[in-house]
Order: C-alpha cells, then sequence, then structure tokens
C-alpha cells in the first residue's frame, strides 16, 4: 500500500509533505482494513482501492487552498476522511473531526495517536446543533465533507463553521452541474460564493472526481443552520 500511496502522490503535484507521509497513510490504510473487521467503518476494504479511493482521492484537497498552520473542520468525518489525511499530508494543520457517532471518533483518536499526530480533536455533535455552538461558530478557515448529502444541504451544515474569508471544500462527482444549479441560492444565503471547481483524476485509476470550492465572504444569518428536518423539508 505504501508504494501505491507514495507513487500516487508522486502524481497530483501537491505542496510539500512530510518524507514520511505515504508510510503514515499506509498505517492508516491497514489500521482502517483492520478495524473494519469489528466496526463497520468503510465499504471499501481491499488494500489497492484503500490506497486509491480513500487516501489518494482525499490528498488533492491540499491543492484547494493554504491549509499550513490553517484551522480545519471535518463534518461527518466518519473513518476520517478526507481530515486524517490532509493532517497526515499537512502536520501543521489545526483538526477538528465532527461526527455522530462516539465509536468512530474514539477509534480515530487511536489511529493519531499511533500516527503521532497532535492538535486534532474530536467532536461527536450533529452539525446542524454544532453549527450554532458561539464556540464554533465561523472559527474556522476551512470546512470539509465528503458526503452523499445534496450540496445545498451541505452548505447550510458546513457554511456556518467557516469565517468570512474562508472556504468549504465539498467532494463531489464530476456531474454535479445540476447540484451546483440548485445550490446556488442557498450558496448566496449563507453568506458563501461559488469559487469555482477543481477536477482530478485519482491516481492508478481513471476515475475523476470534482472539489466545489466554496468561499465564505459574509457572515451566515443568525438562524441558519435550521434543524435537519426543517432542512430536508425546504431545502434553501
Amino acid at each position: 500500500m505504501k508504494q501505491l500511496i507514495e507513487t500516487g502522490l508522486a502524481q497530483l503535484d501537491l505542496p510539500a509533505y512530510p518524507q514520511d507521509g505515504a508510510e503514515k497513510l499506509a498505517k492508516y490504510g491497514n489500521l482502517l482494513i483492520e478495524q473494519n473487521q469489528v466496526m463497520n467503518l468503510t465499504a471499501i476494504t481491499q488494500p489497492f482501492d484503500v490506497a486509491t479511493l480513500h487516501m489518494l482521492d482525499c490528498a488533492p484537497l491540499l491543492n484547494c487552498g493554504r491549509l499550513e498552520h490553517a484551522k480545519l473542520i471535518d463534518v461527518g468525518t466518519g473513518a476520517g476522511f478526507p481530515g486524517m489525511v490532509l493532517k497526515t499530508l499537512c502536520p501543521t494543520l489545526s483538526l477538528t473531526l465532527l461526527d455522530g457517532l462516539q465509536k468512530r471518533l474514539s477509534w480515530l483518536e487511536r489511529v493519531a495517536d499511533a500516527l503521532g499526530l497532535t492538535d486534532v480533536t474530536t467532536l461527536h455533535a450533529r452539525a446542524e446543533e454544532a453549527g450554532q455552538d458561539p464556540d464554533l461558530r465561523e472559527q474556522f478557515d476551512y470546512a470539509t465533507a465528503r458526503a452523499v448529502a445534496d450540496l445545498g444541504l451541505l452548505c447550510e451544515m458546513c457554511l456556518p463553521f467557516v469565517k468570512v474569508g474562508g472556504r468549504f471544500l465539498a467532494m463531489k462527482g464530476p456531474d454535479c452541474q445540476d447540484e451546483l444549479d440548485r445550490a446556488e441560492k442557498a450558496i448566496a444565503t449563507l453568506g458563501g460564493q461559488l469559487k469555482g471547481c477543481y477536477d482530478y483524476q485519482i491516481p492508478h485509476t481513471d476515475i475523476t472526481h470534482r472539489v466545489v470550492v466554496v468561499e465564505k465572504v459574509a457572515p451566515c444569518p443568525a438562524k441558519y443552520p435550521r434543524r435537519w428536518a426543517k432542512m430536508q423539508k425546504a431545502p434553501l
């Protein structure tokens, strides 16, 4: 797995990252495969797929902003993607992992220790509730999400965390133009502005993915985010 990740990272034209970055990501991948035998963390279980569809899929977000010494919250982090990959390749990043399942977060804490990563905070909460917490609201330079939810819903859950001048990085497929069109009003309402889309091919595969980059240009109105049921019933 290490060799796959090492050669893949070299193809991505990333900012400088630690020499042991590929080795640590391979260790992370092996810990994931091992833990997945007793906890449902991922449907991706083969070493080649873990290396490509997890590690090398997340690494390109390093090209979507200056993450050095930045504060990033990974919303709905799951098994740690993309947050833990970005932290491994950018150790000065201050990382907060938000998830609704404490068991996953406890495992991620153990992974951070095993990889020697510091300044990693786990937060057991629902995004729509945490986004109203004054200690978290508009406190981050970046928010990330690798979720299947519609982009408009993701923006309402994630943009409240981002400070003005920061960015929300949403991981999507390349065929998300309809989602972008539907999310246009939500982005503007929440104080965001579409900065652009960054498309990339995952090394060792023929799969193309996209990062939707939303810049925070104004404070988010106080009533957002709303409760999840309200978001679903009346999307922005």
